[in-house]
């Protein structure tokens, strides 16, 4: 007589109460015929483990799932034939033990609700949270420790998202009340900014035109300044040499003793004529300097203004110059990176393998 558990016992060696491969199940012949022996498959999807023993009396299969009678389908088998379990594994569970890769359930997981969804998952979560700890005190060092903090990660992840639910839910009336409130103002916010906008626009035909009126008035004051100036410069020398005619003639006017007149009197004037070119050429430079053409008044005043913009000749030598810049640095790696996962290896560059991390 052959033994039914046979190929039962094969998966359970070959599997190391791990789930079994496409290619382990190839090479054990496993079909749509159920096969005896002791399984396990999700309730639902994502959903706890049950456990599953199938056996043949006679001509008859059955089929017990965590102890209870369950038809033994197509649809049964094929989930649970990927996970062989031992026999007392089985009768643990079913005798209201726990799978050995889950983890640890907090002691008070079975508290009274309070009614209030954040004080229960606050506590749901600090009394994970006191047993994680606990468990990344020390390192992993088998396949059912890795198996637990897998689980546990998970499990933890789903209180964030709930959390995350329940706050979006909270929060949902605010935002639609600050939705609200923002509709009520867009339009009086956006609609005089874009009038405003277009009074502004509408005077730069006209600021312009003054604009270059006045760079025409810019240049004719600054050639009628350095005209000014240069007459200015001009007494200044006149009045120089007249000065040390002067002092000549007092020299000699004392030698003789006789009274200076002529070259004293037109030092004098000479002097006078270039202070007062000197204060004509002053003013005449401060009448060449540019005015902004303008409108309004204090508190409401619109000018052109001048924005400055850098246009890229040669950009090649551009590339070059900014080679050191991070924010350059940082662009030529998003680059390099998104070339890499498309296939391409740029030049300069290399293929980095990146140690992956859960």
């Amino acid at each position: 007589m052959s033994d039914q558990y046979e190929v039962w016992r094969r998966a359970h060696e070959m599997s190391q109460g791990r789930e079994l491969t496409r290619e382990q199940m190839e090479a054990l012949g496993f079909t749509l015929e159920p096969l005896s022996g002791f399984w396990r498959r999700r309730a639902y999807k994502d959903g706890p483990f049950v456990a599953i023993a199938i056996w043949r009396d006679g001509e008859t299969l059955w089929c017990l799932q965590n102890g209870e009678p369950k038809d033994c389908d197509d649809q049964m088998w094929s989930f649970c034939c990927r996970w062989p379990i031992s026999e007392e594994l089985y009768h643990s569970v079913t005798g209201g033990g726990a799978w050995p890769e889950e983890p640890p359930a907090p002691k008070d997981h079975n508290q009274q609700k309070t009614g209030d969804v954040f004080v229960d998952l606050q506590r749901e979560y600090e009394a994970e949270k006191e047993l994680a700890e606990t468990f990344l005190k020390k390192p992993i060092t088998t396949q059912q420790q890795a198996d637990q903090a897998a689980i546990w990660s998970k499990r933890i992840a789903a209180i964030a998202k709930k959390a995350t639910d329940l706050h979006k839910v909270e929060k949902q009336p605010s935002l639609d009340e600050g939705r609200r409130v923002d509709d009520k103002w867009r339009d009086l916010k956006e609609r005089p900014a874009e009038l405003s906008k277009r009074l502004k626009r509408h005077m730069d035909a006209y600021l312009l035109e003054q604009d270059r009126l006045e760079r025409e008035r810019q240049r004719a004051a600054q050639a009628e300044a350095d005209r000014v100036r240069r007459e200015a410069e001009e007494a200044a020398k006149r009045a120089e040499e007249a000065a040390i005619a002067a002092e000549r003639e007092a020299s000699a006017a004392t030698m003789t003793g006789s009274a200076p007149a002529v070259a004293s009197n037109f030092a004098a004037e000479a002097a006078h004529e270039a202070d007062l070119l000197a204060k004509q050429a002053a003013e005449a430079e401060r009448e060449a300097q540019a005015r902004n053409a303008n409108a309004g008044r204090t508190g409401a005043k619109v000018s052109l203004r001048t924005y400055v913009s850098a246009r890229v000749t040669d950009y090649r030598e551009a590339a070059l110059a900014l080679l050191t810049h991070p924010e350059m640095r940082a662009l030529i790696d998003q680059l390099a990176n998104r070339a890499i996962k498309a296939g391409t290896l740029l030049p300069g560059t290399e293929k980095v393998e990146e140690k992956r991390a859960a």
